[in-house]
């Protein structure tokens, strides 16, 4: 599969964003909505729930039903939204997620190819790790910033936070076990951004199709972030 994404010599198309843009965009949203979508049209509701209730960043895991379609069909419906995908384990996986439109890109993993693959592609890959040398790993084959995960097994906010002398360069985003309370404790031991998931989506809420309540917990993180 063969993608382009410049048009001329200097004219990159909108299929992703550029780091330094990615970067900034982070530190102007600090939060990413995580959807793991069992029905499509469920994740175009949780999608839409957080938009309503502020949230900018989200990510639609390529493990979510119809993820490229979904995709494609948020970037369309939330041009106010930055979306992108997460969950990538293969070069086969980030081709089909850029081509549906995913303007960044989380794996669980670090795999130095498929970062160099997608800084090729022009769009953000952040790659996930846990222990200090992952992390360097990751920074070093070029991620524009690393995802830590499962931040929860190893301390939460404490653990980013003493990550900060000696690595303090690098810009962190914490996942697994982040919620709509201690999102700030993360931003304020120096992650860059957070990642939420499952505390921001509770499963009755989604079950029940109660999309207020999802909107009200977008609400609440938006409102605790820039406070």
């Amino acid at each position: 599969m063969s993608l382009s994404f410049f048009n001329g010599e200097n004219d990159i198309l909108d299929f992703g964003l550029l780091q330094e843009d990615w970067l900034l965009t982070l530190k102007q949203n600090r939060a990413i909505a995580v959807i793991r979508a069992p029905q499509f049209e469920v994740g175009v509701q949780m999608a839409r729930a957080v938009a309503a209730g502020g949230i900018r960043l989200i990510e639609i895991t390529w493990n979510s039903e119809k993820a490229g379609t979904l995709i494609s069909q948020l970037r369309s419906d939330l041009p106010d939204c930055v979306i992108g995908t997460g969950t990538l384990l293969t070069l086969e996986d980030l081709q089909g997620a850029i081509a549906a439109g995913a303007q960044f890109c989380f794996t669980p993993h670090t795999n130095p190819s498929l970062i160099q693959a997608a800084a090729q592609r022009q769009t953000p890959m952040i790659p996930g790790a846990l222990s200090p040398t992952e992390i360097v790993t990751a920074w070093q084959a070029g991620a524009p910033c690393v995802k830590v995960f499962p931040v929860k097994s190893v301390g939460g906010a404490e653990y980013i936070r003493s990550l900060q002398g000696p690595l303090g360069q690098i810009p962190l985003i914490p996942t697994g076990g982040v919620t709509v309370e201690n999102t700030p404790d993360f931003l304020a031991a120096g992650a860059i951004a957070a990642g939420l998931s499952s505390n921001l989506f509770p499963k009755a809420a989604v079950a029940q199709g109660d999309w207020s309540v999802i909107s009200d917990r977008a609400k609440a993180l938006v409102t605790a972030i820039a406070s």
